[in-house]
């Protein structure tokens, strides 16, 4: 198990877990997408005795995914950085997002779901050229 903490981008949400690391999954996924603006989202479970809010109350909503699974997402009503989902009826666990983690560099993927709807070019990053900031 992994001590993480983390946080919204403005701060207002702040809350702390235990995680497995070999937990970790990359989602494809559109709804995914949608909600990150991404081409995918990374996730890591954490039970709920073992994830703790140390300030500020997420704003949630449910999503029905296409499984039909019923799912809250939380998010920071300041920011709107999502925080976690977790089920609607059953809150045993919490979907963080490792975007949201101080410790994310960790927490690397160790599944991919989804992957239908994965970008096709993701597999091309490493032929572009990079820059370690912004090239103006």
């Amino acid at each position: 198990m992994l001590h993480v903490d983390g946080s919204c981008h403005c701060g207002r949400i702040q809350f702390e877990a235990e995680v497995d690391p070999s937990k970790v999954t990359a989602c494809h996924c559109t709804d995914c997408q949608k909600m990150t603006g991404a081409p995918f989202r990374v996730v890591v479970p954490a039970a709920k005795e073992h994830f703790k809010l140390l300030q500020g109350q997420p704003k949630t909503y449910l999503k029905i995914a296409e499984s039909g699974n019923r799912r809250l997402q939380a998010f920071c009503p300041d920011c709107g950085a999502s925080i976690y989902a977790t089920s609607e009826f059953n809150q045993e666990f919490f979907g963080l997002r490792v975007g949201t983690l101080t410790q994310r560099a960790e927490l690397i993927p160790q599944k991919q779901i989804w992957h239908r709807s994965a970008m096709t070019w993701l597999n091309q990053l490493d032929h572009i050229p990079v820059f370690e900031k912004s090239p103006g």
